[in-house]
């Protein structure tokens, strides 16, 4: 009887700890062998440093006058951390179906507006993407996200081809029905032709009533999340604008609006256990 009481504990003891491996290394394995490390963050092409003087900044204003638009080299997207059952993770998604114009008049960018395609913007996950799609960000009632400049970005000095400038920046977003007063900080890039913008911008879920990506107790997320935008800027036709988003006309030229898509967030690639 003894016997049979210590093999039964045995057993107990067993299960146990194959329910832990299971709960705790489940995850662990998921986020790091399967899923795999999260993209790098986005980055001007040349990531150079230093600006050139006010003096030699002076001499360039002409060649940048004028209107510039989104090109193919821009990509927006979100980048949002989470945890699956006790493992840090980091979700990614993004879209290059971006469209917009800015105009650069003396020495500032006198307006500028940009639009994302949201139903395009997509992870490595594809249950995440489609709660992103669904009760998060709901596409089909909010095809797109529009940032509008709302007040003249001084460029204080041009970079030098390859160099790196910053400025501070002021307009609205618009997402999720939702419109909203962000400030943050530009850096520029000049690269031959080409001018290069980059901005990370910090996105407060409840600000745009957007849904807690949280799913039950299985995956949580933080309150907020990053905004990724780089934007490649040219001379050129530059992007067309994308079927699901209505045509607007506006300073920033047709279709305006904004590279903003939302942290489409995090719902892991797992499927909630019912009851």
């Amino acid at each position: 009887m003894a016997g049979r009481r210590h093999r039964a504990r045995r057993w107990v003891v067993a299960g146990v700890a194959v329910v832990v491996v299971v709960a705790v290394g489940g995850p662990f394995v998921f986020i790091h062998f399967i899923e795999g490390p999260a993209p790098a963050k986005l980055s001007l092409p040349k990531n150079g440093g230093g600006t050139r003087s006010a003096t030699a900044a002076g001499a360039g204003w002409a060649s940048v006058a004028g209107t510039w638009k989104v090109g193919p080299g821009s990509t927006v997207g979100y980048r949002v951390q989470e945890v699956l059952m006790g493992q840090q993770a980091t979700a990614v998604g993004r879209t290059a179906k971006v469209w917009g114009s800015l105009t650069i008049s003396g020495t500032s960018v006198t307006n500028g507006s940009f639009t994302t395609d949201m139903a395009t913007v997509v992870s490595d996950q594809s249950q995440r993407n489609a709660q992103f799609d669904g009760r998060i960000m709901d596409v089909s009632t909010y095809p797109t996200a529009t940032f509008r400049l709302t007040s003249p970005l001084s460029l204080a000095a041009l970079p030098l081809d390859g160099k790196t400038e910053s400025y501070p920046a002021r307009g609205n977003l618009t997402m999720h029905g939702v419109t909203r007063p962000v400030s943050f900080s530009v850096s520029a890039e000049r690269s031959g032709a080409e001018v290069y913008v980059l901005a990370d911008i910090h996105i407060v879920f409840a600000n745009w009533d957007i849904s807690n990506p949280s799913v039950g107790g299985f995956v949580t997320t933080q309150s907020s999340g990053t905004l990724e935008v780089l934007l490649d800027l040219t001379r050129g036709t530059g992007n067309p604008v994308t079927a699901t988003a209505p045509s607007q006309s506006g300073p920033g030229g047709p279709g305006g609006g904004g590279p903003i898509t939302v942290p489409r967030t995090t719902v892991p690639p797992l499927t909630v256990p019912a009851g």
